[in-house]
């Protein structure tokens, strides 16, 4: 089998050194079709290019076979965010309607700028540092800042897999601990905090997070967390522990497992009473919402963050693909899956969604008939549901006095604004969904099976965010020299667990919140809009497309390179601007605390301090691009000037 591989590889690094001969520049300036740059950049890029490919006779980790691969990218594309980030997008903005603009970014932004980051480490067969290094020395950079990215979202990310064990540890319980409010010390009633929101919330704030009122309060380590934490990252180790090897098992589990749960919630979802409410509001479309440009902003962003673009991981997983691999294919298959999968969880989301609205304003309507009755000395089955609104109109005509009285206590009971309240990322995850779940026949079987899928989901990102991490620190020499690959992967996860802590204290949530929204949004794009102008322009786009010709065996595509070299950056320019403009017109950042004696969360700004570790997170992955550019210049110039005074 080696030797089989050794003599495919030696017959394509033939063939693509023969194109690189054809590719190459032979002189200063541009190119026809976005070929050159200043010939600085060029300064021994054939020589570089061409010693690579020579390497690649030397053996590299190969997936078992092609649908391992595309396992592995659905594990990592399809995660939380087609679950909780999906729903929310289409409720605000649309419903139905939200599928044009939102089918019309994957087009013309998903499946292009997928296609190009397979593409790139499929042929270059490197991590991300290696292979933007191998472009062009100046973009050692980009590589950098996906790693730094890619680092920082797996700080933070694992957590919510710590919250998902806390909560599956939790649902084999009877009934579910957070199905009603605990009483007090006394015994004599329920906590005060949760009678004045709701168990579920009270679940999520008090008992698992332990929430601080605010940023300031940091208060201490939750032992329950830290340890649900550890064993987060010790299953993620253990999942990465031999590469390809034990991830590519893996990955069968983490990508199926997920839609066997959706199915099954399907199925009940459309059972439940009042689940048509919610899938009459889901597709019922909204046109006027497409004149709203945060509309088309809000279908580019999904579908930029949900397929993971710009981390690193996808060039990762093509890396340890066989050169001839179908990368094109591929591409296509894993965002059409991961799109339809968005729209499948929203389908399912919102039976359950209306529901659960049904739920709340059934037991909104049955507490004002019960509290009027009482009131009133009304005969039992005189006031209905029907004729609700009739009945307060004559108690309110004959008994003017007592109504007005009884009006603070009356709620208005609204189906629609029910459906209206838009909930998205863990209040979706831990509030909504167990809200629902609660109210269900056999709710402990379905607890189960809902947190096991958000572990699935959640477990499968994090094996493309550390294989980010991973592949460029095992491409090293310098590294694998010294150290095993189970070495690093275990300090890796160590690093990242004892960093991740501060996320399991009682400010942690706020934390969460920080690099959640801070960590990756702008460094993603303009990593994304480096890679497209790199490939384009200065590794030059017909060049690439003749290392594809040699890898797929046909030509590319016209809407390929159309999309690479126009639609694509023009679409993440215009993103970087919105976002940044968005970002200085805000003013003032703020967060959401929970306040415990309201039972309800506040708005609070930012003190100083969090502002500064905001600009941190920010600066710290893309400074890395053009530090990376400016080292590099300064060692060439270094070089330059020994080798003359040598001389």
């Amino acid at each position: 089998m080696c030797l089989l591989i050794r003599l495919v590889i030696k017959k394509l690094d033939r063939n693509w050194q023969a194109c690189l001969r054809l590719a190459l520049p032979s002189q200063l300036g541009w190119r026809g079709g976005g070929v050159g740059l200043a010939e600085h950049l060029w300064a021994g890029s054939g020589n570089r290019t061409a010693a690579h490919l020579q390497d690649m006779e030397k053996a590299r980790p190969l997936w078992d076979n092609p649908l391992q691969f595309v396992f592995a990218c659905i594990s990592y594309a399809v995660g939380l965010g087609n679950v909780w980030r999906f729903p929310y997008l289409c409720q605000m903005y649309g419903g139905g309607g939200f599928l044009i603009p939102y089918i019309i970014m994957l087009i013309v932004e998903g499946m292009p700028l997928l296609y190009l980051e397979l593409a790139v480490g499929q042929r270059m067969r490197k991590g991300s540092i290696g292979a933007w290094k191998i472009i062009s020395p100046y973009l050692c950079g980009v590589g950098v800042a996906s790693v730094v990215v890619s680092f920082f979202l797996s700080m933070y990310y694992n957590v919510i897999n710590a919250w998902a064990f806390w909560y599956l540890f939790h649902s084999f319980q009877d009934p579910l601990p957070w199905a009603t409010c605990p009483l007090n010390s006394n015994r004599t009633g329920y906590e005060e905090e949760c009678e004045k929101t709701s168990s579920t919330q009270y679940f999520w704030y008090r008992q698992t997070l332990n929430i601080s009122p605010s940023l300031e309060t940091s208060g201490t380590v939750q032992w329950e967390q830290a340890l649900c934490l550890i064993l987060a990252w010790l299953v993620v180790y253990l999942c990465i522990l031999r590469g390809t090897a034990s991830t590519g098992k893996v990955v069968y589990v983490t990508a199926s497992l997920p839609y066997c749960v959706l199915i099954i919630y399907l199925i009940r979802g459309l059972t439940l009473h009042g689940a048509v409410n919610g899938l009459i509001y889901m597709f019922t479309p909204k046109l006027e919402q497409l004149s709203n440009p945060k509309t088309w902003i809000s279908a580019a962003t999904q579908i930029f963050f949900s397929l993971g673009l710009g981390f690193g991981s996808l060039i990762a997983f093509a890396s340890y693909n066989d050169p001839s691999n179908n990368c094109e294919r591929h591409a296509i298959i894993v965002s059409l899956i991961n799109s339809t999968t968005s729209i499948f969880a929203s389908i399912v989301t919102f039976s359950i969604y209306g529901f659960k609205a049904t739920f709340n304003y059934e037991s909104c309507i049955n507490k004002v008939i019960l509290l009027l009755m009482n009131t009133f000395d009304l005969e039992e089955g005189s006031l209905t549901a029907d004729n609700l609104s009739e009945m307060k109109d004559y108690l309110m005509a004959a008994h003017p006095q007592e109504y007005a009285q009884l009006s603070p206590q009356l709620k208005n009971c609204s189906l629609e604004a029910e459906l209206d309240t838009a909930v998205q990322g863990t209040g979706l995850a831990f509030i909504v969904y167990s809200e629902a779940i609660k109210n269900m026949e056999v709710s402990q079987l379905y607890s189960v099976l809902y947190f096991a899928m958000l572990l699935m989901l959640g477990i499968g990102s994090m094996l493309g965010n550390t294989a980010a991490i991973l592949t460029p620190l095992t491409d090293s020499k310098a590294i694998t020299s010294r150290f095993s690959k189970e070495v690093i992967s275990g300090f890796v996860c160590f690093i990242n667990c004892i960093i991740g802590l501060i996320f399991t204290m009682e400010a942690g949530n706020y934390w969460f919140d920080i690099f959640n929204d801070y960590a990756a949004t702008l460094s993603l794009l303009l990593i994304v809009l480096v890679e497209t102008i790199a490939v384009c322009y200065i590794y030059g786009l017909r060049r690439f497309e003749k290392d594809l010709q040699t890898m797929i065996g046909r030509k590319l595509n016209w809407y390929w390179k159309a999309m690479w070299a126009f639609a694509s950056p023009l679409l993440i320019i215009s993103l970087f601007i919105f976002y940044l403009s968005d970002y200085i017109l805000t003013g003032t950042l703020q967060y959401q605390a929970w306040d415990g004696t309201q039972g309800q969360l506040v708005t609070r700004d930012y003190p100083s301090y969090a502002l500064a570790v905001i600009g941190l997170l920010v600066a710290s992955s893309t400074m890395c691009i053009p530090l990376g550019a400016l080292l590099t210049f300064i060692r060439k110039r270094l070089k330059r000037e020994r080798v003359s005074t040598v001389a």
